[in-house]
């Protein structure tokens, strides 16, 4: 799945070409980048951890940014939290 596709399968859901349903069981079925920070050395480390950064296109930052726009109601806001971390725990095994 390309780095547009996330916003374009929200952009699908906003228009109603697709169903929320439809859009969770693609992103189960999606390979998501999972970022892990290292653990921090010092204060400084910590402190610089706390500022994320830019969102990285084509990952979950898509599905929150649509939500605090308000182009996501809650429950599918949840929904599609869901389905994401079920496709992250199927890569890790679990």
């Amino acid at each position: 799945m390309s780095a547009s596709e996330v916003a374009d399968l929200l952009a699908a859901l906003r228009a109603g070409r697709l169903s929320v349903d439809e859009v969770a069981e693609r992103f189960r079925r999606r390979s998501w980048v999972v970022a892990r920070r290292p653990a921090p050395r010092s204060y400084a480390e910590m402190a610089a951890q706390q500022d994320v950064g830019a969102d990285v296109p084509g990952s979950f930052d898509d599905v929150v940014a649509a939500y605090d726009r308000g182009e996501l109601t809650r429950e599918q806001y949840r929904k599609l939290a869901h389905a994401v971390a079920d496709a992250i725990n199927a890569e890790a095994g679990g």
